[in-house]
């Protein structure tokens, strides 16, 4: 090689190695969340407040599990299960929604994960959030994993382990689909995230059924629900499903704030990256994927569907009304649906829960 392609080959790499680390350092608006996380926590530990964890629902299969948390500070005295509320507790529900976003995280924190006879040392991210996929092998089933950051704070964080004799899994969008929210607009995604009391929040007509009628349909299947809202209002979500009826399973959020690229994560990224993990850990599910054309479900189904054909079993797509779809997007019409291909599996469209469910039995999907 003659000195000036060695020349011009330096160049490239030193280009590569900048735009890299160019690409790698943090959105301004991440340096100052990390500047504040460092003061604020460093004047909450001069206080002498503690270290919580607040678990989330992890799952898993036979030979690796999928453990979900963060970890937070809080006044001294507060119980290490303060976040750990049973979902039936229904006094829970009545507080408003800004009470969730009131916390401050601890970020880079060690945690300690008892799972079985396993015991693990994982690590939380600047968000303070916990997500570790550890090598375990566990029985089909529900689980609790305890998690600690010292003794003395332990708290149970429920895991489900997906069994092998699974055919179909269940993934479903939230916002819209299963809870009447209109989440998308910016005023009105702070109304019910801060403002509205929990308690208020709508369901989907017919929803409720539908998921149980497909739970009956297939014992074995997992239900996860795919969401770009934030952790902070998992316990909401969490006791909303209870509530009305909707089988249980693991919640798949996002952390909203500041990351290395701008001030908040992709929405649709989220989704098409939690999609493409669930397609790896579990390769021989076949998934219904239930969502709503009020946003970009119906594409980012499409395209999930167009990159892994073998392993999608229909798609079920809630129609909002116009004053829904007017909130959601700022027309009256829908998000237009994906062309229908001979070699995509079967997408099927209702106002709610019983049109769908008249759609699957009518397709011959469900026995009517």
């Amino acid at each position: 090689m003659g000195i000036s392609s060695r020349l011009a080959s330096a160049r490239g790499a030193l280009r590569a190695v900048t735009a890299r680390s160019q690409t790698d350092r943090p959105h301004w608006a991440a340096r100052i969340e990390d500047v504040k996380n460092t003061v604020v926590g460093g004047s909450l530990r001069r206080l002498h407040w503690d270290l919580r964890l607040q678990p989330f629902h992890g799952f898993g299969s036979g030979a690796r599990v999928r453990v979900l948390a963060k970890v937070l500070y809080a006044s001294p005295g507060t119980p290490a299960d303060f976040h750990d509320q049973p979902v039936h507790d229904m006094r829970t529900m009545a507080v408003r929604g800004w009470r969730n976003f009131a916390g401050q995280v601890a970020p880079h924190r060690t945690v300690h994960v008892l799972l079985g006879d396993h015991q693990f040392t994982v690590r939380a991210d600047r968000s303070g959030i916990v997500d570790a996929e550890l090598e375990v092998e566990l029985p089909p089933g529900d689980h609790q994993a305890v998690l600690w950051t010292v003794p003395g704070n332990e708290v149970t964080a429920d895991i489900t382990v997906v069994s092998d004799e699974a055919e179909v899994g269940l993934v479903s969008d939230i916002d819209d689909t299963v809870m009447v929210t209109w989440l998308p607009r910016p005023l009105l995604a702070f109304w019910n995230a801060f403002v509205v009391h929990q308690s208020s929040r709508q369901v989907v007509p017919g929803m409720p059924m539908l998921y149980q009628r497909l739970a009956r349909e297939h014992p074995a299947m997992p239900v996860f629900y795919l969401s770009t809202g934030a952790w902070n209002v998992f316990p909401v979500l969490k006791r909303f499903l209870y509530r009305n009826g909707y089988p249980d399973g693991p919640l798949l959020l996002t952390d909203w704030g500041p990351t290395n690229t701008g001030f908040f994560r992709s929405g649709p990224e989220h989704k098409h990256r939690a999609l493409e993990q669930l397609a790896r850990e579990f390769p021989t599910l076949r998934w219904i994927l239930i969502g709503d054309d009020g946003q970009h479900d119906p594409s980012i189904y499409a395209e999930f569907a167009a990159r892994h054909p073998e392993q999608v079993d229909s798609v079920l797509i809630r129609r909002l009304t116009e004053p829904e779809q007017l909130l959601a997007h700022g027309t009256l019409r829908p998000r237009e649906l994906s062309s229908q291909r001979r070699d995509t599996p079967i997408t099927l469209s209702a106002p709610d829960g019983h049109g769908l469910l008249s759609e699957l039995e009518r397709t011959g999907k469900i026995s009517s």
